[in-house]
Order: C-alpha cells, then structure tokens, then sequence
C-alpha cells in the first residue's frame, strides 16, 4: 500500500547519529539549559515559550528532534531550537537549524547552535538569508543564553 509523503523531501532533515549515545557533556549541556529556562518559565513566568528536551518537532510525523525546543503552547509551534554540539557537527548543526528555521514548516524563528568543546555559541534567525551570527543573544526570548552554562 502506498502512503501519501506528507512532507515534501527537502525539509527533511536527518538526524544524526549521536541519538541517545549522546556523551555526558552533551547532555549536562541540554539538561542546564533545560532546567534554567525551566525556572523562567514554569516559576517566574519570564518567558512566554515553554522549553522541552529532545521533543519532535511535528505530531503525527516522524520529524527532526532538536536537543531543546522552545514551544508556544497558544499557537502551537516551537519559536527556537537549540543543537549541543562538538567541534566536528558545528557545520551540520548549522546546516540543519538553517533548514528547519527557513522551511518554515515549523513556524521557528530562531535557531542555535552551542559547540561544548569550545564554548561558542552560533545564532540563526528567520530570514537571514544563510548569515549565521556567533551569538547567544535571542532577540525572540530577550535574553542571553550563554549566561546558563557557566558553571561554578
């Protein structure tokens, strides 16, 4: 039996191979941010999207699942998305959040990428037309993500 494709082929992105082997680091990365934007939103209601870890980006599809999504629960799309990586993914993880963020599929407005190894933060926005800026500024939440991941 034939299924419909219900995503056209070129927004799809495949993930890579990291999965859930994912090393210590990667996911001390993800779990500091996810528990620091956590308290801005759930406790001090500071910002308006709700972050979720490795969350797919579609329901009833198979889609790409960024290591943290920002979610807008009213209008029920992710806004950012946030790749931890290594010094060798920068370049794919980039790739990829420039796919997802100018598909459009998703209704993202803003995407990063955070390479641990060096400590260097990446930031896409919709429309930048491929310009990627070493930034961890989100002009969407008005906050600087960097200042979650130093570490005492």
């Amino acid at each position: 039996m034939d299924y419909p494709n219900l995503i056209p082929q070129k927004f799809l992105v495949m993930e890579d191979e990291m999965g859930v082997n994912a090393p210590i680091t990667h996911q001390r990365i993800i779990s500091k941010l996810h528990v620091e934007l956590g308290v801005l939103y759930y406790h001090h209601k500071s910002i308006a999207y709700e972050p979720l870890p490795e969350t797919m980006l579609g329901e009833g599809v198979s889609s790409p699942t960024p290591d943290i999504i920002l979610y807008d629960n009213e209008t029920e799309q992710t806004r950012i998305i946030i790749e931890v990586c290594h010094t060798r993914a920068v370049k794919s993880d980039l790739d990829k959040v420039i796919r997802l963020v100018e598909g459009g599929l998703y209704g993202i407005q803003e995407g990063f990428v955070y390479n641990y190894k060096t400590a260097e933060w990446y930031r896409y926005r919709l429309g930048n037309g491929g310009l990627v800026d070493s930034s961890a500024q989100s002009d969407v939440l008005s906050l600087d993500l960097s200042k979650f991941l130093e570490f005492n």
